[in-house]
């Protein structure tokens, strides 16, 4: 049984567990976490591991690793086709190509590759292989090898599944619909992290109001990224993250102005990627009722050839990238959609029933025009069907039923879609143990800032599985599994569960903002300032709207509004303090000639014309790009909270470590091993 004692705090009867480590999300980083720590600490002849760990989560069916994926879910790994050689180095080099990635993380994640990628087929993930037993790969986004996989479009939903399963097999205690409210903190020797404080929803009429306190010696946060920032975002509904409370508690995040953005349906939200876009469907726009339809791309293009290509290439090119729209390459396409839904206010829609619709002069569609790249790859899939729907059943049926799962029959209705959020690349700052930078913390999954400015697609998925399997064997090798003390419950604690108490205890004035309010200009601020196209005059008025919403939330509260819980005022003043720090590092970035780069571009001054004919709507500026200033690709920006009252920042910049060289003999490195050295800071 976990350690488990009452304490009273503010007239309220809390139960506070004790233990080893808490997991803090139930995704597939923080799932296969929870299980690599039971059987390091049982390999180490720990006495019932199962009472010194936990997972606590918002919601175990809730979340990105369940609820997000695209045609074909990416897992990237190490390379395993037969024919194709591979080495850790040569996988490094792909995801440190394009700057602000440290060296000894890329090859921790190079390393541990597929010592992960088969933990989880032996979980039993169905990762396809031949009859040889070979996991044949394929290329996905700035991946120049066939290090991909998948298990369909469901792959991280089968990863976080079955290793919730094994989470179970082990008897390690999951505690479901807990919002994370406070990082409990010691200062006594410096400061370090020693518990969470959370809201319990299914016990909000208890004694305890809701509220839970969890000691640990070890917190692992695996809850994702800040979804909830953006209102045009592929994001779960809901998911806001647990950025804010990592903040106030004092940890440093890196790259937070690294996201990554891409052509996602909204009704059901779900990448475009892959296939979708390969089959070569056709897009067009109509007003807000659904009249008007106009074929959009097609003055953009100088041929049918050109248009059904760029379409093609969205498929394994699928992120916006600023390098490839002044081209006229494919991202050219979400920037046009841009204008069409943000730009003039109209929709887009991916129809599958018709090939793209040609404009004067162009021959109409077919597969033996399109460019070699695209021609050849129908080709060798047999997929010469006469319209997109029958060359997406041919090559991917899943595609096609993941989508009339949620009630959208692709045969016989358009798609809508927009450019939208999608994945943080930024997070908080951590080493090749994924210890975060205070004691007591390790960061995994998409909260930890492991990724540079671009990165192959799928790498996340790894990465996720790796930061997980080194923060549990950092803990059971190098710490070992006692459980937090009673006495770590002191008066200090106390005290901030009292404030805890106190906030969710406030009404907020009658002219405050709601919480659904709050989050609802939160998250317009961010796609107007943040989002794939950046200006530095609209980033910041952003962060000054943003400062002046914080301010008028600590000062007047947050009113509760109709069916929203005790926790919400709460969820969205952290969420307003992570958009100040996304905006106080995009400030920060554009101030220091940042340019393009990554997944969004830069327009102002300087920028050469991509569209000189359309207006930027918010900039009243043509559509331009500003170059990249690559010098900042050996410049990490760091940031941390200095003035939780007054949301001010601090910001560092630091060049990425390099790549760790070792040629010891094996014996040496063996001695080491067995000595534990390799665990020494």
């Amino acid at each position: 049984m976990i350690a488990r004692q009452v304490a009273q705090v503010g007239g309220r009867s809390l139960p506070v567990y004790r233990l080893n480590t808490l997991v803090l999300g139930a995704g597939a980083a923080g799932m296969n976490c929870a299980a690599h720590l039971f059987e390091f600490l049982t390999a180490r002849g720990v006495p019932r591991p199962q009472d010194r760990i936990a997972v606590a989560a918002a919601g175990i069916g809730l979340g990105a690793s369940r609820m997000s994926g695209s045609d074909k879910q990416t897992y990237y790994k190490l390379g395993t086709s037969p024919a194709v050689a591979d080495s850790p180095m040569e996988f490094l080099r792909a995801l440190t190509g394009f700057g602000c990635m440290h060296g000894d993380l890329a090859l921790t994640e190079a390393e541990n590759s597929l010592r992960e990628f088969y933990h989880l087929v032996q979980a039993g993930v169905p990762f396809p292989h031949d009859p040889e037993g070979a996991y044949i790969g394929y290329k996905t986004d700035h991946d120049p090898s066939e290090r991909a996989t998948s298990a369909g479009p469901k792959t991280s939903r089968f990863m976080s599944e079955r290793l919730e399963a094994q989470v179970r097999r082990y008897g390690i205690r999951i505690f479901d619909r807990q919002e994370a409210l406070h990082l409990l903190t010691d200062d006594t020797e410096g400061r370090r992290v020693v518990g969470l404080v959370a809201f319990d929803r299914r016990r909000r009429a208890s004694p305890s109001g809701g509220l839970a306190v969890y000691l640990c010696r070890n917190l692992v946060l695996a809850a994702g990224g800040p979804g909830a920032l953006y209102d045009v975002s592929v994001y779960p509904r809901g998911q806001t993250g647990v950025h804010g409370l990592a903040f106030k508690a004092g940890l440093r995040a890196a790259n937070m102005t690294e996201w990554q953005f891409g052509l996602a349906s909204t009704r059901f939200r779900w990448n475009v990627s892959g296939t979708y876009m390969q089959v070569v469907p056709r897009l067009f726009s109509t007003d807000r009722r659904g009249g008007d339809a106009r074929e959009f791309l097609v003055p953009r293009f100088s041929s049918m050839s050109r248009l059904a290509t760029a379409t093609f290439l969205k498929g394994y090119q699928w992120p916006f990238d600023a390098q490839r729209v002044t081209t006229g390459g494919s991202s050219l396409i979400d920037l046009l959609v841009t204008h069409e839904t943000r730009g003039l206010g109209r929709r887009v829609f991916l129809d599958f029933r018709e090939n793209p619709r040609p404009g004067p002069g162009m021959r109409p569609f077919a597969v033996s025009d399109l460019e070699p790249e695209a021609r050849e790859y129908l080709e060798r899939n047999d997929a010469r069907q006469p319209t997109p729907i029958e060359r997406l059943r041919h090559m991917n049926p899943p595609a096609i039923e993941i989508y009339a799962e949620h009630g959208i029959d692709l045969a016989r209705e358009p798609l809508e879609v927009d450019v939208c959020a999608q994945h943080h690349n930024g997070g908080f700052v951590v080493d090749t143990w994924w210890r975060g930078s205070l004691p007591g913390v390790f960061v995994i999954g998409e909260m930890a800032g492991t990724h540079g400015v671009k990165r192959p697609g799928g790498s996340a998925l790894n990465a996720g599985q790796v930061g997980g399997l080194r923060a549990a064997e950092y803990i059971a090798c190098a710490l070992g599994g006692e459980v937090a003390a009673e006495e770590s419950f002191g008066a200090a604690q106390r005290e901030q569960v009292a404030g805890v108490l106190a906030a969710l205890a406030r009404p907020g004035a009658s002219e405050a903002m709601t919480a659904s309010e709050a989050i609802a200009a939160i998250q317009r601020r961010s796609t107007l300032a943040a989002a794939h196209l950046r200006e530095r005059g609209t980033v910041a008025r952003a962060l000054e709207e943003a400062r002046r919403q914080f301010d008028a939330m600590r000062r007047d509260g947050v009113r509760p509004g109709r069916r929203e819980d005790p926790a919400a005022s709460l969820r969205a003043e952290h969420l307003a303090l992570t958009q100040i720090a996304l905006l106080e590092s995009l400030r920060d970035y554009l101030d220091r000639g940042g340019g393009s780069r990554g997944s969004y571009m830069v327009m102002g001054p300087g920028a050469t014309p991509v569209m000189p004919d359309l207006v930027c709507p918010w900039t009243n500026e043509p559509y331009g790009s500003v170059a990249e200033n690559e010098g900042l690709r050996q410049d990490i920006a760091e940031i941390e909270l200095t003035d939780p009252e007054r949301a001010e920042f601090r910001i560092a910049h630091v060049a990425p470590r390099p790549v760790p060289r070792r040629q010891e003999a094996f014996e040496r490195a063996w001695a080491r091993f067995r000595a534990g050295e390799i665990y020494a800071p």
